[in-house]
């Protein structure tokens, strides 16, 4: 491999990605739309200036263990445990109600399958997708609204958090059924013991680092051990589990997350993420997309793929709001809330086309689920707000 056109590849990719960013941020759109749009321009669908190599994916895979690393690390525990068993049903559902539905709907377009086929397991991982939650843009947009402290903000918020969780448990399962042969059962027993693994080491790592963290706080040692950690579970989850590695970074972010310095490991780790390893993995999804190849089928399913997305979200979450006592203003809400996708569903997509369940013109699908998930989400809220604020409003009374 020519390092010379490596070093080429990435000044292309970094100077793209960040420009392409700041525009879509600029535009009110999620930066890391701006990131992928920036791959599809360099690679193949228009200038074709950058290739997919064996190096480049390697960093989009150190990118995208950070930034589930970095997830874990923003887990609020002390949340969690008081989010109660109302987030609880309402995550489950926006797991399983999309997940249902986009299986369907891959079904619908490429016909239908028994379970244990390669058809049904394809349709099952891009239901899977479909199941990520990421509300960011819903908490900045409640935050402007001056409604993120109110009861349905932290229920949306504690949902997507075990929405995650869930979210990755699942993508774990799916995964591994991509061998024909997997027995279920083993999977299962397979995913515990890992779990069982990450409890027993996690609390001895704990307060390993609860004691290093407290006679050298705030030091450059303290990150590079998290990062240490992050990978090493990664590797072990998936090299004797057979669980994604990606969950095994999840899980040492959640170890540390309780720690006095879990921000500043955050902080340490994000600078490595934004400058180089996030803009490679964000700009790697374009760069496996090719438009050209793209037709009326592939259209079509993009646009249906894109509604479910939405509607799965509204009518799983939202009923349950309902049923678990919020008024049906506030559990259309939830529903509207919970719709946003990012990060984590191009993660998922992206483990999906590592393990052969999914071709990569389906990037295409996920990048516009993304995009205009993060467009409506704000602006629903909103209305859905102000339609609110006015009905409570109390009318003067007629004067005789």
């Amino acid at each position: 491999m020519d390092t010379l056109s490596i070093l080429k590849d990435i000044a292309i990719i970094i100077i793209a990605a960040k420009f392409l960013g700041l525009i879509a941020r600029k535009l009110k759109a999620p930066q890391v739309a701006g990131e992928i749009i920036a791959g599809l321009l360099i690679g193949p669908s228009v200038f074709n200036i950058v290739q997919t190599n064996d190096f480049l994916t390697g960093m989009a895979e150190i990118g995208v263990i950070l930034l589930m690393f970095n997830a874990g690390l923003e887990t609020d525990l002390d949340q969690l445990k008081k989010s109660g068993i109302k987030a609880t049903l309402i995550a489950c559902a926006g797991v399983a109600v999309p997940m249902a539905l986009g299986t369907l709907l891959f079904m619908c377009f490429y016909g239908f399958s028994a379970p244990g086929t390669e058809n049904f397991t394809r349709g099952l991982f891009i239901g899977t997708i479909l199941a990520a939650t990421s509300v960011s843009i819903t908490v900045q947009a409640l935050r402007e609204l001056g409604k993120l402290s109110t009861e349905v903000g932290t229920t949306i918020m504690s949902a997507a958090i075990i929405d995650d969780v869930i979210g990755i448990l699942v993508l774990t399962a799916v995964i591994s059924l991509k061998n024909p042969k997997a027995n279920i059962g083993l999977v299962a027993l397979k995913t515990l013991l890992f779990f069982v693994f990450a409890l027993i080491a996690g609390y001895l790592v704990y307060q390993l680092m609860k004691k290093i963290d407290s006679r050298y706080p705030h030091t450059r040692r303290i990150p590079i051990i998290g990062l240490a950690l992050a990978f090493a579970l990664s590797y072990v989850a998936d090299k004797y589990f057979g669980v994604a590695d990606i969950t095994g970074a999840y899980c040492a972010g959640v170890i540390l997350c309780s720690l006095n310095d879990a921000e500043y490991i955050g902080r340490k780790m994000d600078i490595n993420s934004y400058m180089i390893f996030g803009p490679v993995f964000f700009a790697s999804i374009g760069l496996q997309t090719n438009l050209r190849q793209l037709d009326t089928t592939i259209l079509l399913f993009s646009a249906a793929f894109v509604v479910v997305g939405l509607v799965g979200k509204i009518i799983g979450c939202g009923a349950i709001a309902r049923v678990c006592g919020f008024s049906g203003p506030d559990s259309l809400k939830i529903g509207v809330g919970m719709m946003t996708r990012g990060e984590v569903a191009l993660i998922v997509a992206q483990r999906g086309l590592k393990a052969g369940m999914m071709d990569s013109r389906y990037f295409t699908s996920v990048i516009l689920l993304i995009i205009i998930s993060s467009i409506i989400t704000p602006i629903a809220l909103k209305a859905l707000y102000a339609k609110s604020e006015k009905t409570e409003t109390p009318q003067p009374e007629k004067t005789a």
